[in-house]
């Protein structure tokens, strides 16, 4: 039977650590195993056991829940490596678009011992300056700035914006601190890219439908549009998504939850009314018709722009 009195302190701490480890900090075989069957120790990942305390912990958040993963993912990639890309990218909050993977990015610097990949991990191999790296939730991870500049090298050029709109418009980084990264890196592949995206950024875009839809916009050679304008009336003062101010055109990206309150759409009718009684075309566009039907919505923006 397994004691407190003869159970490392360890086992009562927030840690995380492979089964060779525990054992070093004075576990036996027999009490190893009988800690995992009463839940004193979970297994996080293949060989890693986390305690009862910090599996707690990780369950307080989404964003803790995956440092936990991520805890469990260095000590099986080994300790070198640093939380980078996507995974980084969700330790800070930072929008994604697609949807994330599944499996855990990590960064290790090139010379140093390399793990094989395995599986659930995605193990890079870049320099990893001082000033590139930082912790979060306890973790190594990459800075704000690297962290977006390292998905808009290896990602889409949709991607990319939306990352750095997000990263931007929430204050986890400036244009400034983007540009410097991409200098120190700019013989790296995909920089060139990076550049773009952080040139066409714009802290404005305030969802990730908004930066795809501006990316789309500039694809199909539309006039790049105003972001969250102030349009003001004798009785309304409305602030637009888009607007382009030489036509008068308003451009609206509707969310998913925009009108299921009932009260919510009937405001938007009386809105989108007292915009056009001031003499603006009011243009909506939802996430399903940007991407299912993105010619349709052009065609209507670029209708609504050319009869102005």
């Amino acid at each position: 039977m397994v004691t407190q009195r003869n159970v490392p302190d360890a086992v009562g701490k927030s840690l995380v650590a492979s089964a060779a480890e525990w054992r070093a900090l004075g576990l036996t075989t027999a009490q190893f195993r009988s800690l995992v069957r009463a839940g004193d120790l979970v297994r996080v990942w293949h060989g890693v056991y986390a305690t009862r305390r910090a599996v707690a912990w990780g369950k307080a958040s989404p964003v803790t829940e995956h440092a936990l993963r991520v805890m469990a993912a260095r000590i099986a990639a080994g300790r070198d490596v640093v939380a980078s890309h996507h995974t980084a990218a969700i330790l800070y909050g930072l929008a994604l678009y697609p949807q994330a993977p599944d499996t855990v990015a990590l960064t290790r610097a090139p010379g140093r011992w390399s793990n094989r990949q395995k599986a659930g991990l995605a193990v890079h191999s870049a320099e990893l300056p001082s000033g590139h790296t930082a912790k979060r939730h306890g973790v190594p991870v990459t800075t704000v700035a690297r962290t977006v500049v390292d998905i808009a090298r290896n990602s889409s050029f949709m991607s990319g914006v939306v990352t750095t709109d997000n990263a931007l418009n929430t204050e986890l980084t400036t244009k400034q601190a983007l540009v410097l990264v991409c200098d120190s890196c700019d013989r790296w592949p995909g920089v060139r890219k990076a550049r773009e995206a952080i040139l066409f950024s714009d802290p404005r875009a305030g969802s990730v439908l908004e930066s795809c839809a501006r990316v789309i916009f500039h694809q199909h050679g539309l006039e790049p549009p105003e972001l969250q304008v102030n349009i003001r009336g004798d009785d309304f003062s409305y602030i637009v998504d888009f607007f382009w101010r030489r036509y008068d055109v308003v451009a609206e990206a509707d969310g998913a939850l925009k009108y299921a309150d009932p009260k919510r759409a009937i405001e938007q009718l009386k809105r989108d009314q007292q915009l056009r009684d001031a003499g603006c075309t009011v243009i909506h566009f939802t996430w399903q018709e940007l991407f299912g039907s993105t010619a349709v919505v052009v065609a209507r923006i670029r209708r609504a722009l050319h009869t102005k």
